[in-house]
């Protein structure tokens, strides 16, 4: 699995509201255009989320679907993008005290086409893709995204 590893300036706690609110995916992971639905249970065991990839007008529906999860610390994911296939995604959360915390990601090809590729061609490719989803994952935590709002 490729694995790409951040450090970020916000609790474990922020972190987690914006990957628990699948709404916000799209926002953060790199390639989801659009999220069309969110099980109402997400992200427990079995829910999925459901979301469009690439750029209109060339988009495909598809969904990603939870696998393990330790709420707060850990969430396991199936994501499905075919025609390309399916991967399997380990973002992790650790604590280091002081409001920060470090993340990973680790990903590779687990069905279809994408798990052809040879992984010395595969992994570098994922962690580009990878390293600027953290990004965009520590600027919407660090924003605040996931935050209840008062309803106006």
């Amino acid at each position: 699995m490729s694995t790409v590893t951040q450090l970020f300036q916000s609790p474990p706690a922020a972190v987690w509201k914006v990957i628990a609110n699948g709404w916000l995916y799209s926002g953060w992971v790199v390639g989801a255009s659009r999220i069309r639905a969110v099980d109402d249970h997400w992200p427990e065991v079995g829910s999925r989320l459901h979301h469009s990839v690439g750029s209109w007008p060339f988009l495909i529906d598809d969904s990603t679907s939870v696998t393990a999860v330790d709420p707060g610390r850990s969430l396991e994911l199936q994501a499905r993008g075919w025609p390309m296939g399916e991967a399997k995604i380990l973002i992790t959360l650790e604590d280091l005290g002081a409001g920060n915390c470090r993340v990973s990601i680790s990903e590779d090809a687990v069905r279809g086409p994408g798990k052809f590729v040879p992984k010395v061609l595969r992994d570098p490719v994922i962690a580009v893709r990878n390293r600027e989803t953290l990004r965009r994952l520590d600027l919407m935590a660090l924003g605040g995204a996931g935050e209840s709002r008062p309803a106006i």
